[in-house]
């Protein structure tokens, strides 16, 4: 009995985390197309490509989480933060096809991104 309970507690906190993964993805895609339209040196076009861009950022991020135990989010992270936000998403547009960043625009793009993570719900990046 006691099983079960914990057994349905898994599940119920799986389907959680990955519908939380999902809000976490349809926030970023809204953000990068926010980020895109207002960061000049930041790219993106075609829907798909912003789709792809989410995804592989959230990859990096948590990879750069696991191995380096730092939190990438731009804002409330200190410099290390935005700055590691910044090279995640410079490299980003090397696995996204329609992705174009510069240097100063994934600059500017982190630091919007961390304007819009301080204003939206949950954690973006």
């Amino acid at each position: 009995m006691v099983h079960d309970k914990e057994h349905s507690a898994k599940e119920g906190s799986n389907n959680r985390s990955i519908g939380g993964w999902i809000i976490r993805l349809v926030l970023t895609v809204v953000v990068l197309g926010i980020t895109s339209f207002l960061t000049p040196g930041f790219t993106i076009t075609g829907m798909w490509s912003f789709l792809i861009a989410a995804v592989v950022i959230s990859v990096i991020d948590y990879l750069v989480e696991a191995f380096m135990g730092v939190d990438a989010s731009p804002f409330g992270r200190g410099i290390k933060g935005f700055f590691i936000a910044a090279i995640i998403l410079y490299v980003a547009q090397f696995f996204v096809p329609t992705m174009a960043v510069s240097i100063i625009g994934a600059i500017l793009a982190a630091l919007v991104i961390g304007i819009l993570d301080a204003i939206l719900p949950g954690k973006v990046m």
